[in-house]
């Protein structure tokens, strides 16, 4: 039984709980030195009940589950007449924010002024509203790369969330059902300060229509003495199956085809492609370290195995046209949309848009696999390879662009209302199956059976062919949870440590600049960025990274 002093202690931490003071761990720690159970706890501080949400209600249609006293709280049009200021990206996240808005607006009473800056400013624009004390917005739309920068000061740029998830009269969600590589980039230090929204990490895409075709099959076999792989396993069968489906009109429109579309434009997110299909070269069960050495900040982006794995990168600039290094997002995906590329290396945005058959020449026919691994990889801190029999690496790598609220916001709780609309299941699993959206899936739910308790019904229901939807969440869910992971960066600076890896990524793309040349620029350039931070402080952030 819990003492009436141990109870009041418990009242205590509870408060401090639900006001940000400590986080959930402290809350554990501390409530079971006070005699209370973790179990208990654990049941006190998650959000809404179960057992208190209903599936809808007529005030706000755009919700669902939905707690009683929400309905009762939105009935009162609690923010009528106010406004919040919001900073989001000119992108389709953003394009995603304005949708939800209106939505919003109608529930509450409130007035949502939405702000598009591009992405190439977008990091100058947020901090320089923060670090001038004018605090003119009060949520902006950071890509996870930028939360280093949040926390250079003493006082944060932008607060934990947790003192309100747990209020039932804001938009129910639950934290709990994130994946856990997900979580971790809208938290820092066990305390969440990002809304859900989207859910970055690439994986490979793929025609298994024609992966199918039995005489697609034996002209492969024909000529590369194995069976065609579907999808490819390894970085070389990736190579053969591009250079098989190049040069030839497989799909019958009287045009040759292409292995593969890229998207490579500086400063529009290209970089991620390297970061992706170079993560099996370095990093493996015997080494974690992609970017620097955690001892001594010393950058490994010119290792050994950087360096094979960006000269095999070049080589599949021929499996595309040559203008898809100047080539966006949308450019890129539309090719393999036309059907006119076998196979795409992207963001789950990829299959979601094949659902538009306004747009798409592919739905019923997109295959979804975790990116090809290698058979050796480099480990740059012994400066020795070793050979495995598969090494396949999985990532989160991408935006997965979401909301924070301003410390300097005079309307953080207000402002965390509209995150939590957003957050909403109704709300978050329409915008994931949703193609124009930008926005993927992180949540349980979102995921079928064993790898999550959503249903695939949910998603024809939006207009997903039914073999498409469990492909791509059986693909994308490899990458999201593989037992590697590449470590995603986000000490302070990381825009600028990946601007500067981008722009030579570029150069060597467009044959201005050698491999090897290109990787020791970034490395040099790297060095200066972390002394200009601070080595010692960025060394204890980066390790603290792989908390």
């Amino acid at each position: 039984m819990t003492s009436p002093n141990n109870a009041e202690r418990l009242n205590g931490l509870l408060r401090d709980y639900l006001r940000g003071k400590i986080d959930r761990r402290q809350l554990l720690i501390l409530g079971a030195q006070a005699g209370l159970s973790a179990s208990a706890l654990g049941w006190m501080t998650r959000p809404s009940k179960a057992a208190n949400l209903i599936d809808s209600d007529p005030v706000s249609p755009y919700e669902s589950p939905i707690t009683p006293e929400r309905v009762a709280f939105l009935k009162t049009k609690p923010y009528k007449g106010q406004t919040i200021n919001v900073m989001v990206c000119k992108i389709t996240v953003g394009d995603c924010v304005k949708w939800h808005a209106p939505h919003w607006e109608e529930a509450t009473g409130a007035k949502v002024n939405i702000a598009e800056v591009p992405i190439e400013t977008l990091h100058q624009q947020i901090f320089s509203d923060l670090s001038s004390g004018l605090g003119k917005y009060d949520a902006y739309m950071p890509g996870a790369w930028f939360y280093g920068d949040f926390f250079v000061p003493e006082k944060p740029y932008i607060v934990p969330l947790d003192q309100w998830i747990a209020d039932p009269k804001h938009g129910y969600w639950d934290p709990d059902q994130w994946l856990p590589s997900m979580r971790k980039l809208y938290s820092w230090n066990g305390k969440i300060y990002g809304g859900l929204m989207d859910g970055d990490g690439q994986a490979l895409y793929y025609r298994k229509d024609l992966f199918a075709q039995q005489d697609i099959k034996d002209k492969f076999k024909a000529k590369y003495n194995y069976d065609l792989p579907a999808p490819p396993k390894t970085t070389q069968q990736y190579h053969d199956v591009c250079d098989f489906f190049t040069g030839w009109d497989w799909n019958g429109d009287g045009q040759p085809d292409w292995g593969l579309s890229l998207h490579a434009k500086v400063n529009e997110q290209g970089f991620f492609h390297f970061l992706t299909l170079s993560a099996p070269f370095v990093i493996s069960p015997d080494n974690k370290y992609y970017f620097f050495n955690p001892d001594t900040m010393k950058p490994l982006i010119n290792s050994e195995g950087h360096l094979r794995a960006l000269e095999d990168y070049v080589k599949f600039l021929a499996n595309g046209p040559k203008e898809q290094i100047a080539w966006t997002l949308g450019q890129g995906w539309n090719l393999f949309l036309a059907g006119n590329s076998a196979t795409e290396p992207t963001w789950g945005d990829l299959p979601t848009l094949a659902q538009d058959p306004k747009t798409s020449k592919v739905q019923g026919k997109v295959g979804a696999a975790p990116s090809p691994g290698t058979t050796e990889a480099f480990n740059p801190i012994t400066g020795e390879w070793k050979k495995y029999d598969l090494n396949m690496v999985g990532n989160t790598n991408g935006g997965s662009w979401h909301l924070v609220i301003s410390s300097l916001s005079k309307k953080q709780e207000m402002t965390y209302d509209f995150l939590s609309f957003m957050a909403n299941k109704k709300n978050a699993l329409w915008a994931v199956a949703t193609g124009w959206t930008g926005v993927q899936p992180g949540m349980k739910y979102e995921y079928f059976p064993p790898n999550g308790n959503g249903n695939v019904s949910e998603w024809v229901a939006q207009g997903w062919n039914e073999s498409d939807a469990l492909d791509y969440l059986a693909g994308y869910y490899q990458a999201l949870a593989a037992p590697v992971q590449q470590e995603y960066l986000r000490i302070p600076g990381a825009a600028e440590y990946w601007h500067e890896l981008d722009v030579n990524l570029s150069a060597v793309l467009g044959g201005q600049m050698k491999p090897k040349d290109a990787l020791d620029a970034t490395a040099a350039a790297w060095e200066k960025i972390t002394d200009r931070y601070g080595r010692d402080k960025q060394k204890a952030l980066y390790k603290a990274s792989f908390a």
